[in-house]
């Protein structure tokens, strides 16, 4: 095991007309060595200097795949499946690269894009990037879904809307969560959830357990976690390299929704290319020591609005209106009604009044 180097890897200042504060950005802690012509060009966008319209559009999916808000319910499930398929759009290029490889680029693209997005000034920045994302995100989808199929009443839509509605909130917690998280050097850790699903719904790469793929920027979860580190999903567990923040927003999460999880330190060379520390619980324990009281209750307040808004609130949302169209008549009175027509000897709903004996 590693121990960890309380030391900013650098420094990214976060401006407006009023204050000046400076925020220790974790993903810039995240070296690489050994890249390909590619990567390299990627990385060379580091020094570019994007307007509001440009970092939007490196944040939204492709416009082919991007989803299309309706109310209908067949379109809510067409558009939950687009947004899927973009897995295959964004890799098509490294369709014959290995997981590792594939993996390797997706956490260079998510790097990237959080370099930039911090590194162009505040009135540079998208306003409320979240909420102009949101249509693109599984657990969006699966809400449209949800309130479609709601036809008895059975969830409070109204409070799921409102926070729909009020997404900018996560952008403005997130901000104040960089202002106060120590610096830290980027450390690795896997989470595996109750039978190898993916309910943060990280960006899968490989093969996975359950046929449900989740492309990269498709989710509110992997969008959030990508402020603090890197994120993907791989059969039937996550991997996150980042700021301890992550680890405890993925812990509140999972907790929220009482859902069995399970979070290990990764193996130093589970993820080759890659400088991240793998912590023993020693040294896990002074990094949580390290955040202040505020800080928890932040990183808290952010897990459970995208615990409330999840793919697997909506889906257990979905199972109580299953149960209820199986359950929408009175059983004990039809067993009461079935058993009047037994003595009268005639079959149940029969209008033959002939006796059965």
């Amino acid at each position: 095991m590693t121990r960890p180097i309380l030391k900013s890897s650098a420094k990214v200042a976060l401006t407006n007309s009023n204050e000046a504060a400076t925020a220790d950005i974790i993903v810039e802690g995240l070296g690489c060595e050994d890249l390909t012509t590619t990567q390299h060009d990627s990385l060379s966008l580091a020094s570019a200097v994007l307007n509001k319209a440009e970092l939007l559009a490196l944040f939204t999916l492709p416009e082919a795949f991007s989803a299309n808000v309706n109310t209908d319910v067949s379109a809510a499930i067409n558009s939950a499946a687009a947004v899927n398929l973009v897995d295959a759009e964004i890799n098509k290029d490294t369709i014959e690269l290995t997981v590792a490889e594939q993996r390797l680029a997706l956490y260079h693209r998510q790097h990237q894009r959080t370099r930039l997005l911090y590194q162009a000034s505040a009135s540079s920045r998208p306003t409320y990037l979240v909420q102009n994302l949101k249509t693109q995100f599984v657990e969006y989808q699966q809400y449209l879904l949800a309130q479609q199929l709601d036809k008895r009443g059975l969830i409070d839509i109204d409070a799921i809307e409102r926070l729909w509605q009020q997404l900018h909130v996560v952008d403005d917690i997130i901000a104040d969560i960089v202002r106060h998280m120590p610096a830290q050097q980027p450390a690795g850790w896997q989470l595996t959830a109750q039978d190898g699903h993916n309910p943060l719904s990280m960006p899968t790469v490989g093969k996975l357990k359950h046929l449900k793929p989740i492309a990269d920027l498709a989710s509110l979860n992997s969008y959030v976690l990508s402020h603090f580190g890197v994120s993907s999903f791989t059969y039937d567990r996550g991997y996150y390299i980042g700021h301890v923040v992550g680890y405890l927003f993925s812990c509140y999460f999972c907790a929220h929704l009482s859902i069995n999880y399970g979070v290990t330190a990764l193996g130093e060379h589970v993820v080759l290319d890659f400088d991240y520390a793998s912590l023993d619980t020693p040294y896990m324990v002074r990094l949580l020591q390290g955040l202040d009281g505020y800080c928890k209750k932040r990183i808290y307040q952010l897990a459970v609005i995208c615990a409330r808004l999840s793919v697997y609130a909506s889906d257990k949302r979905i199972e109580r209106m299953l149960i209820a169209e199986v359950n929408d008549f009175d059983k004990k009175l039809q067993q009461q009604h079935l058993d009047v027509l037994l003595l009268q000897g005639v079959m149940p709903e029969s209008s033959d009044p002939t006796p059965l004996f």
